[in-house]
């Protein structure tokens, strides 16, 4: 909806400038800061991690963290997989069982399903494709940068 507004183009249409005051600091926003473009990259492919980090051996939620953090994504918190490993259980990708713990509940293992590891393999093969591309696109973009 466009609001008429002093700055207008007559007719409640804003002029191109009043329009770029608007688009610039929403298009750029976060570009500068590192962690936030991190986390929303990690979104797309957390999935894709801890089915990656359960191919090793079974695992609960606090010890995927570990293996995650080790492998350099320590900004992720147990909080933020939780749902992902009810989803991934839900998709039939990973196969759970309880067992005792050291003086606390029972905790939930988590392990790949057959189907979890052809999807872990798919979709690596993805990543690696999608990473390749980008990293082609971001390589020209830093040549004509630094020419």
């Amino acid at each position: 909806m466009c609001v008429l507004s002093h700055r207008s183009g007559g007719l409640g249409h804003p002029t191109w400038a009043a329009l770029h005051r608007k688009a610039a600091p929403t298009i750029m926003r976060g570009m500068g800061v590192t962690s936030g473009r991190r986390t929303q990259l990690l979104r797309g492919v957390l999935d894709l991690c801890l089915l990656a980090v359960m191919g090793d051996d079974p695992a609960y939620g606090y010890e995927m963290t570990k293996r995650l953090g080790e492998r350099g994504l320590s900004i992720v918190g147990e909080g933020s997989i939780y749902p992902l490993l009810g989803r991934l259980e839900r998709d039939g990708l990973v196969d759970t069982h309880r067992a005792a713990s050291n003086g606390g509940p029972p905790r939930k293992y988590y392990r790949l399903s057959r189907q979890g590891r052809h999807a872990l393999e798919a979709g690596t093969r993805e990543w690696q494709a999608t990473r390749d591309a980008v990293d082609a696109v971001l390589g020209l973009a830093a040549a004509e940068v630094h020419a």
